[in-house]
């Protein structure tokens, strides 16, 4: 059976966007074999990840990697604390996104949030007929859109590029919640996030 090109690019994006540890950095020669068989808007971008992950040291990724998504909010890979912040609202919404995780028979992974842009892809690319995991990054266009921008100075700025080319294009009212949240910034209430409790974005990496 041959699996549709989106499940691949997705699960490609999902593993070029995760902390590179061993097990992750191992896949990239199967990532870079499969790459020309993708539309060029995403599998160039994706291939442009893949070649810097493969032509640089693992301290230095995980160095770089760290300072990016651990230590900068506005990078976070955690898609709806854009539209919520930490509020209550996001704890709402983290149940939500969980919900079609169970839906799905799918679990979050490596103790990650459900809102995880990896485990998101993973979702996608694992329930590509249902299309709930499309879905969820489509609902959570905004973010990935605010990521853009914040990353447009990183080289991970081509993966995001990449999901982006496969969600159909931002209409009216996402590219103007983007430039509100954009002027604005996250929603700063401190509370309300049980049962996920405050995000760590760092899980642990020192």
């Amino acid at each position: 059976m041959t699996i549709p090109w989106r499940a691949v690019a997705a699960r490609s994006a999902s593993l070029l966007l995760r902390y590179p540890d061993d097990t992750v950095l191992a896949a990239l020669p199967l990532i870079l074999d499969v790459l020309p068989g993708l539309p060029a808007e995403v599998g160039t971008p994706l291939h442009t990840v893949a070649r810097h992950r493969l032509g640089t040291g693992t301290r230095e990724l995980q160095a770089e990697y760290v300072e990016l998504f651990d230590f900068r909010r506005r990078c976070a890979l955690h898609l709806t604390y854009y539209t919520c912040g930490d509020t209550r609202r996001r704890g709402e919404a983290l149940a939500n996104v969980a919900a079609v995780y169970k839906a799905a028979g799918l679990e979050v992974v490596d103790g990650e949030l459900p809102d995880h842009l990896p485990a998101l892809l993973d979702l996608a690319a694992a329930d590509a007929a249902g299309g709930s995991g499309w879905r969820l990054l489509r609902e959570y266009r905004v973010g990935l859109d605010l990521l853009a921008t914040a990353l447009e100075r990183s080289l991970y700025r081509h993966a995001i590029q990449a999901v982006r080319a496969m969600l159909p294009p931002a209409g009216p009212a996402e590219l103007a919640a983007a430039a509100r949240l954009a002027r604005a910034g996250p929603p700063q209430e401190q509370v309300g996030l049980e049962p996920y409790g405050l995000v760590d974005t760092t899980g642990g990496r020192r």
